[in-house]
């Protein structure tokens, strides 16, 4: 499946869906992450999750660390069996209140374990449908030092088996590598969640890939900018120009050419605030014709490998 057929690229996003783990989704879903931000607004937490589910998410990503669990258990106060909600995680990292990052390393095959049981109680279920192991092998971040340094095949080892007790139901990758992706494909992984946007496209071999073999492409920080150094979308002349044409945002223009540009790609963009939800949702039935995807697909790419910490 090349990306670059426009053909393609045209008809997917008239596909409001995509399968994802056996199931078909809305191909926009909803990050976590920033549910942190109104920590001291419980209830306008749950209800922006109810709003979501209203709009037809039912994808969401979340992570014990997301907020020392506080996503994790709005997450669960707010969703119903009966709303048929994904609800994606992943480990590799846990929870570090007192650290000088909100998160530390944790990539040994006991604490993938441990982080696997830590999001099971959080989130209240018996079994987690889809769990991403979060390697450290690329894009902005942290790099495993020392002892966490793990071989893959012995993350792999403990996450197969983990789905073999039921405990989790498929497994995806996060921060990986094109080899690293190949060396994994024995696993049967469903997913990839790497740092990908319009202006940082260094992972199009990955995403070939990933197409090529069925597996959800879910990129996070799908408009760039998420850390100093980062580019951003929504400074490009190319993205506004567009965005101005078609009476949007230039980060709805952002978030469409990733639909645009692969039909294996789901976004997870996340939000605190309810009227920007519902224009990240929008963006699943938002059309790029040809000489707007011509003009955004001649914006440079430019490197996201900017570490921290």
């Amino acid at each position: 499946m090349e990306t670059s057929d426009r053909g393609a690229r045209g008809d997917a996003v008239t596909t409001a869906t995509a399968s994802f783990a056996g199931r078909t989704v809305f191909r926009v879903g909803y990050g976590a992450a920033q549910l942190d931000r109104l920590r001291d607004r419980r209830g306008e937490a749950v209800a922006l999750m109810r709003r979501a589910v209203e709009l037809g998410v039912d994808h969401v990503d979340t992570a014990e660390f997301y907020g020392f669990g506080f996503a994790n258990a709005v997450i669960r106060e707010a969703l119903r069996p009966e709303d048929g909600v994904l609800v994606v995680t992943k480990v590799g990292a846990d929870p570090d209140p007192g650290g000088r990052l909100p998160l530390r390393i944790a990539q040994r095959p006991e604490q993938l374990r441990a982080s696997v049981e830590d999001n099971l109680r959080s989130l209240g279920v018996d079994r987690l449908p889809v769990v991403n192991l979060r390697r450290l092998d690329t894009g902005p971040g942290l790099r495993a030092e020392g002892d966490q340094v793990v071989d893959l095949d012995d993350q792999l080892a403990v996450m197969t088996a983990l789905r073999d007790e039921g405990k989790i139901g498929a497994i995806g990758l996060s921060s990986v590598t094109l080899d690293g992706l190949r060396r994994a494909l024995p696993a049967g992984i469903v997913c990839v969640q790497n740092a990908y946007s319009l202006v940082s496209r260094a992972d199009e071999d990955l995403l070939r890939l990933c197409a090529a073999e069925g597996i959800a492409w879910v990129p996070f920080f799908p408009l760039g900018g998420a850390f100093p150094g980062l580019p951003k979308v929504t400074e490009e002349p190319a993205v506004h120009a567009v965005a101005e044409s078609l009476g949007v945002t230039p980060s709805q223009v952002g978030l469409a050419w990733l639909l645009h540009h692969a039909p294996n790609v789901l976004l997870i963009p996340g939000t605190a605030d309810p009227a920007h939800l519902e224009a990240n949702t929008a963006v699943g039935t938002l059309t790029l014709d040809d000489t707007a995807l011509a003009v955004l697909d001649a914006v440079e790419s430019r490197s996201n490998d900017v570490p921290i910490g």
